[in-house]
């Protein structure tokens, strides 16, 4: 019984260890490639809570006037590779608002700001991936 109540605690730790972002130079999708920028669906306050749900890898040069419909406007936190720049638009065909992110982590794109009264989470339509 104590061993059970000790593994439960234990793997209760980890849980979240792979809610952790990646850094904006280790940015690779599973076969390995080199990946522009990732769009996650969850954010967090915590920063090392950040990242979770799903994801959409985004490869260099990708060009998307409209965003595929289970991403339009889900994206919640996103990481964008070194050397690399990710412009976003608030609507389909870059319409409405636009934004260039620059290399790195941002863990809540509730706390980048959109215009007066908005912000970026789940805001984003569109995108161009250079790097």
């Amino acid at each position: 019984m104590k061993v059970a109540v000790a593994l439960l605690l234990c793997a209760l730790c980890f849980v979240g260890l792979d809610a952790q972002c990646p850094e904006a130079n280790a940015l690779y999708d599973l076969e390995g490639t080199k990946l522009c920028a990732r769009l996650y669906a969850q954010s967090n306050i915590y920063y090392d809570q950040s990242c979770q749900g799903d994801y959409l890898d985004i490869y260099p040069n990708d060009d998307v006037p409209t965003i595929a419909w289970r991403w339009n406007n889900r994206a919640s936190a996103l990481v964008v590779s070194r050397l690399c720049n990710l412009t976003v638009w608030s609507r389909i065909r870059k319409e409405g608002t636009k934004r260039k992110f620059s290399p790195g982590i941002q863990y809540r794109l509730k706390d980048v700001q959109k215009g007066l009264f908005g912000n970026w989470d789940n805001s984003i339509s569109g995108y161009y991936c250079t790097c």
